[in-house]
């Protein structure tokens, strides 16, 4: 836990175990949007042919749900800027910069 603080500059053990929850919910909550997203598109697994598309347009769908509701759901857990700096280094890493310059 400690190693953790460190890494992310926290200071309590609190910060730690509501980060870990947030990503662990934001995960599952992506999941399930993305169900009913996929099924307005027309998209299922019984429908797709090969189901590897199906499978790869669900994945692609599920990254950006992600990216967009982990600060939201950040948010609720009170940890929002930790999370909004989060996404900004990601997206900077995937060659967004331009649009998240360095603080």
């Amino acid at each position: 836990m400690e190693k953790l603080k460190e890494r992310w500059g926290l200071t309590s053990n609190w910060q730690v175990l509501a980060i870990i929850v947030v990503f662990s919910i934001n995960g599952s909550f992506a999941t399930w949007v993305a169900k009913p997203v996929t099924a307005f598109f027309g998209l299922s697994p019984e429908t797709t042919e090969p189901y590897i598309l199906y499978l790869v347009c669900r994945i692609l769908l599920i990254f950006p749900i992600y990216q967009l509701t982990l600060p939201l759901v950040g948010w609720v857990f009170g940890q929002f800027k930790f999370f909004w700096a989060f996404e900004k280094k990601m997206l900077r890493r995937m060659g967004f910069k331009k649009f998240f310059p360095e603080d």
